[in-house]
């Protein structure tokens, strides 16, 4: 997961708003949470695996710190997710799903 997606619908109350953390800095996550709380969403689920998880937790705390004070988190969900290797062995990856909601 090295990009961020976010659902580019108008009525983002009715869709799942999701942001996946990846390789970009930590701030550019906290804008994309931002941006779709002000645009409606309810509920944001920050997704991350791997060594990224880290990053991720720090996504949603310094968005509920500093930016949107009255966020909850809502749910933390931890798994693991089996991936493939270039060389075709598979390798267990940990996984996290953090939903902060208002």
């Amino acid at each position: 997961m090295t990009e961020e997606k976010t659902d580019s619908s108008d009525n983002v109350e009715n869709s799942d708003a999701v942001i996946l953390v990846g390789n970009k800095n930590v701030m550019s996550y906290v804008l994309a949470c931002v941006t779709l709380f002000n645009q409606g969403a309810q509920e944001v689920v920050i997704k991350a695996r791997g060594r990224l998880i880290s990053r991720a937790v720090d996504v949603a705390e310094i968005t509920r710190h500093r930016f949107i004070t009255d966020l909850k988190v809502k749910s933390i969900e931890i798994g693991t997710t089996t991936v493939q290797t270039d060389k075709g062995s598979e390798l267990n990856v940990s996984t996290i799903d953090i939903t902060l909601s208002r």
